[in-house]
């Protein structure tokens, strides 16, 4: 199936309506951080472990882009606070192994329950399509951050590969 490239001003308005989005998310994910009283990088440990339920401290240190030093403080911090439990590694001693306590789950997706109503309100306007076209372009998009991260890094002192 062959398409039309799309003119210059279709990409030059996407591209403006992609950083508008980015900076928006961006924006509401302070927010919500500063609700909880959370910064953004403990905000974005704690959806990664509710998504995978544990994690170790490097594969947080590289989901949050943070060194291994900043992600053990973060995790002392969320342990204290009670949102997470820590454990050694029974495989490997050095290792240690990060949950989200089940309890504090509800708590943190409160502040996202409406904008997710609404969100599923607008994309059930959508085709299945188009529903599979924003799936392609964010499946795309996040494959650029990764490989642009991976790149910002470099080989940075500290930072987990």
């Amino acid at each position: 199936m062959s398409h039309e490239p799309a003119p210059a001003s279709a990409i030059a308005e996407l591209m403006r309506a992609g950083r508008e989005m980015s900076r928006l998310s961006m924006v509401f994910r302070y927010a919500i951080a500063e609700r909880l009283g959370l910064t953004v990088s403990d905000l974005e440990c704690l959806d990664h472990l509710a998504d995978v339920g544990s994690a170790t401290a490097g594969q947080v240190a590289e989901r949050t882009n943070l060194t291994t030093g900043a992600v053990t403080s973060m995790l002392r911090r969320l342990q204290q606070a009670g949102y997470v439990t820590t454990e050694r590694d029974p495989a490997d001693r050095r290792r240690v192994i990060v949950t989200l306590r089940p309890d504090r789950v509800a708590e943190l997706e409160r502040p996202y329950e409406r904008f997710a109503e609404r969100a599923e309100w607008l994309i059930e306007g959508y085709s299945a399509e188009e529903v599979q076209l924003l799936v392609r372009h964010y499946n795309r998009m996040q494959a650029m951050y990764l490989a642009e991260l991976d790149r910002l890094r470099g080989d940075l002192p500290g930072h987990a590969r």
